[in-house]
């Protein structure tokens, strides 16, 4: 099916669950077409798919991991042969282990290489594989899904904070590398309330952590999903003049509260 008609095509990895899902469903209701990534979510990316399609826009699932350069390469090839060309890339994929920070013998040198296979090198792939189409399209965007753990030093695990500081830079390279033809940003969220959290955590702990990051938020709050794919979609759709920038959305947690003075 060709893309005449509609905005454009969007390929968003790690699109099945979350906050790929999310932003899958905002691009098709703008009128994109989406192709939807998947590592091992394959009925989540299925039924993701067929939601799309119930928009009036036409979806793929795509199975690969990102953490392999012919998975990444083959997901873009499949995209381009179905509708001709791709306009916008979400990378939404991502790992972490959960461990105890304090603990510097939770993980191992194969543990950070897993974690940064998927979270940097995997996008650094992916839009390389991409970026020549991309580049010829009008309004090329790629926006990373990040997270605040780069900057303030504190997330699921060293690995995981490691790697989300090498994507904030990597993202600003590319910006600078890819411009003036294509767009390059990076949503950085806080915690989200995600099916991805509360397996890594666990239900109860879970609850406990969002209870504290909510009362240390400006905001007194965590984000959904949709939350943040909103942002997403703002810097792929709306900010055609920004570019290279690490846009927060934490509900004012790195902001904080406000210190309250006795009289």
């Amino acid at each position: 099916m060709a893309s005449e008609g509609r905005a454009g095509v969007a390929l968003i990895t790690g699109g099945g669950t979350g906050v790929g899902a999310a932003a899958a469903g905002m691009l098709a209701k703008r009128g994109y077409h989406v192709a939807v990534n998947y590592s091992r979510s394959a009925a989540e990316a299925k039924a993701t798919v067929a939601a799309l399609k119930e928009t009036g826009a036409d979806a793929l699932a795509i199975q690969g991991s990102v953490a392999d350069d012919a998975d990444c390469r083959r997901m873009v090839s499949e995209v381009v042969e179905r509708w001709g060309r791709l306009d916008i890339l979400i990378n939404s994929a991502g790992t972490t282990q959960f461990t105890a920070l304090a603990n510097l013998q939770a993980q191992n040198s194969e543990d950070f290489h897993r974690v940064f296979d998927v979270n940097v090198v995997g996008t650094y792939q992916m839009v390389r594989a991409a970026s020549e189409h991309l580049t010829r399209s009008n309004k090329g965007a790629v926006v990373n899904i990040s997270s605040i753990a780069g900057p303030t030093g504190n997330g699921s695990s060293l690995a995981y904070i490691a790697s989300k500081g090498a994507l904030n830079s990597m993202t600003l390279a590319l910006a600078r590398l890819l411009a003036p033809k294509v767009r390059v940003n990076a949503v950085l969220p806080g915690m989200i309330s995600s099916r991805w959290m509360k397996d890594g955590l666990g239900e109860e702990a879970f609850a406990g952590v969002a209870r504290g990051f909510a009362e240390a938020s400006a905001l007194g709050d965590i984000s959904s999903p949709e939350e943040i794919a909103a942002g997403a979609i703002f810097l792929a759709c709306d900010a055609t003049k920004m570019t290279g920038q690490l846009m927060t959305i934490d509900g004012g947690y790195t902001l904080g509260r406000a210190v309250k003075l006795s009289k």
